[in-house]
């Protein structure tokens, strides 16, 4: 089964944290005898290849100095677009950098990339050792990088093919966790229609509900949720609406459940007891978004791991990426037909890229 995971901040834990995602996990949760301030790692190359983990949509995330939802040092939050966009910059360096240095690393920018991504894994076309590319689709989750609008250009042609405006808010939208009831900026605009021009691929997840509204309005682009859940679920305006994933579908855009206990659970604290959330709540997000849309066609895995939290809040079956199948075992008891599971483990993403990028 080839699984696409739509959403792991790699460029951010390895460049601002110092982790060597090329090790296997153990060295690095043993080299991290302090542990990382996101929590215990969950995610590294080899265990993502062991799990069968073909492509992942990678960030570009800088978190503003001012961020509401938790403190982030000096040096890695940013004041200004400068800053942002150099912040920005660096992780996409690294991503491009890990292409050249890793002979099984791919960056994907183009439906040739990913075809070759992809038939890697068939097994007449691995080599002795079985292996298989591992492609990198590089995704802006903020858009303050970009410091005006058409720069945008300038992002596409390195390798970014997915953008959310926001993550908190942002000068180009208004972000989900102020609750501050705003939409998107005159910028905003301005910066959906330069990313409609070249293609890019508009993710709503963390925008406010208001800009998320005005964005699939105005957005003639393709239209995603990379790591979002159902509020109806999960209340709060972090997490989408029926209607809101309603809308996503109509678009033929997919949602990718993400696996924080806290965004599976109402009531979940970080850090509660991780036995309280099982792989039941993720089917359970999964199967909300299917009966909403009447199918099981716009609804993926955008996992999240490592993303500010770690192995002590994923659900209680997990302990690294590496257990990502299980996802698919728990469907297919719950009654999921095999064609159905194997499009919601990567399928699914896999066909939206494919009409999408160049």
């Amino acid at each position: 089964m080839f699984i696409v995971d739509a959403h792991l901040d790699l460029a951010y834990n390895a460049v601002y944290h110092g982790r060597d995602i090329r090790q296997p996990l153990r060295q690095i949760r043993e080299g991290e005898a302090r542990q990382n301030p996101r929590g215990i790692a969950t995610v590294a190359i080899p265990e993502l290849q062991e799990a069968g983990v073909g492509l992942v949509l990678a960030t570009i995330f800088v978190p503003p100095a001012n961020s509401p939802i938790g403190s982030y040092r000096e040096e890695i939050s940013y004041h200004d677009a400068a800053e942002a966009h150099s912040l920005g910059m660096a992780q996409l360096d690294y991503y491009h950098r890990l292409a050249d240095e890793v002979e099984s690393i791919r960056l994907v920018g183009d439906r040739e990339d990913l075809k070759q991504v992809v038939a890697s894994h068939q097994p007449e076309n691995q080599d002795e050792a079985g292996r298989r590319l591992l492609g990198i689709v590089p995704l802006m989750e903020g858009a303050d990088p970009i410091r005006e609008p058409e720069e945008a250009e300038l992002w596409y042609e390195r390798g970014v093919r997915l953008i959310g405006l926001a993550w908190d808010d942002t000068r180009y939208a208004a972000g989900a966790w102020r609750g501050g009831g705003e939409g998107l900026s005159q910028a905003g605009y301005h910066l959906l229609e330069v990313m409609a021009d070249l293609g890019f691929i508009l993710d709503l997840t963390h925008m406010s509900h208001k800009a998320i509204y005005e964005a699939i309005d105005r957005y003639e682009g393709t239209v995603v949720a990379t790591h979002s859940n159902a509020q109806a679920l999960v209340p709060g305006e972090r997490h989408l609406s029926d209607e809101q994933i309603q809308r996503i579908g109509e678009r033929d855009g997919v949602i990718g459940v993400v696996l924080f206990n806290a965004f599976l659970r109402a009531g979940y604290g970080k850090g509660d007891a991780k036995q309280s959330v099982t792989l039941a709540h993720v089917v359970a997000h999964v199967d909300h978004i299917c009966q909403i849309l009447g199918d099981a066609n716009h609804v993926g895995i955008g996992s999240d791991l490592d993303g500010g939290f770690g192995a002590a809040d994923i659900p209680a079956e997990m302990d690294s990426v590496a257990d990502l199948p299980l996802i698919a075992t728990r469907l297919l008891e719950y009654g999921y037909e095999q064609k159905d599971v194997a499009n919601i483990m990567g399928g699914n993403w896999l066909n939206l890229l494919r009409r999408t990028l160049p």
